[in-house]
């Protein structure tokens, strides 16, 4: 049985989800953690069933206790601070759960890659473990495809039940907000399965009346070698779609990731999968502590997170 002391830098609503199913998953497998919480402020009481899950909780703000080794950090805060989060803890730690993106500019000191590159370095890629997903990758014969169509359409205001969107990160561009890189999980998922592209062409702007100063939509046209890509990014949809389409000589296959079916078009097969977003959480943070424990090779790591960041960027 293994004690992973294990530190959280930040506790928003996906490090709250990831911090519960690390308890889970740990004692699934015999294990436990000690967990210690940097906030911005220790003003908040945590709530009633996170209480027991963290064992200590300390301000961002001041040092990190000089006696402070963790087996890993989850780089869980604001995009707009992973880059000297990741600095601040880079001798308190052997490994680094980085939440995508990987940071929020492609002008950061790529010294950083040489700080961290004795650590194991993970960057989040949650939509790659969805079973619609993995299903493309493990069924579809990828070389085939000639075209590849993706959207990701939500109504940002509804993302987060309980707070003002107009607070939220995701509003605002200093912060790391905006369509492009907040819903970045789809150049990740596109690269996974297919390559990176050659050419690529953006818009990115605002153009909804969402009370926010990032920009609500990214539409790409990318070209590689083998095939092109179109992608549709939106905060303004109001009725939340995520799609994946394939394009290919005997059939064409539409992949639905938030209802978890695939559609042969043509053959009219259809596929009905598991699609609860816990389920594929849950996958990631199982994946991760196998890499860690040096059971897989890391296949997310920030230098690959950090090409996909320019690619949504548009500055690849």
């Amino acid at each position: 049985m293994k004690n992973y002391k294990i530190a959280f830098v930040g506790l928003g609503s996906i490090a709250t989800r990831h911090l519960k199913n690390i308890h889970v998953y740990l004692a699934s497998q015999g294990d436990s953690c000690s967990v210690d919480l940097y906030r911005s402020s220790l003003d908040r009481p945590l709530s009633e069933d996170l209480q027991p899950l963290v064992n200590n909780s300390f301000l961002y703000a001041d040092e990190i206790p000089a006696n402070r080794k963790y087996d890993v950090v989850f780089v869980t805060n604001p995009t707009s601070m992973h880059y000297k989060t990741v600095i601040r803890f880079a001798e308190h730690t052997d490994a680094f759960f980085i939440e995508k993106p990987v940071f929020d500019s492609t002008k950061v000191d790529e010294h950083i890659f040489k700080i961290i590159k004795d650590k194991i370095s993970y960057v989040a890629c949650p939509l790659r473990y969805n079973a619609v997903l993995q299903y493309v990758k493990d069924h579809v014969d990828l070389s085939k495809v000639y075209s590849a169509r993706a959207i990701s359409s939500s109504y940002l205001p509804d993302w987060r039940p309980g707070q003002d969107y107009r607070n939220t990160y995701s509003a605002h561009k200093e912060l790391g907000g905006g369509v492009a890189i907040d819903l970045i999980h789809e150049w990740d998922y596109l690269t996974w399965l297919f390559e990176t592209p050659d050419t690529c062409y953006t818009i990115q702007t605002k153009i909804s009346d969402l009370e926010i100063n990032s920009e609500d939509v990214a539409l790409y046209i990318a070209k590689t070698d083998k095939r092109l890509i179109e992608l549709h990014l939106d905060y303004y949809g109001r009725d939340s779609i995520r799609v994946l389409q394939l394009f290919m000589p005997d059939d064409t296959i539409e992949c639905d990731i938030l209802h978890g079916t695939v559609h042969y078009l043509k053959s009219r097969k259809e596929i009905k999968l598991d699609s609860e977003r816990n389920a594929f959480q849950m996958k990631e943070i199982e994946h991760f502590f196998e890499i860690i424990n040096h059971k897989i090779e890391n296949d997310s790591t920030p230098e690959h997170a950090y090409r996909v960041l320019k690619i949504a960027k548009g500055e690849f």
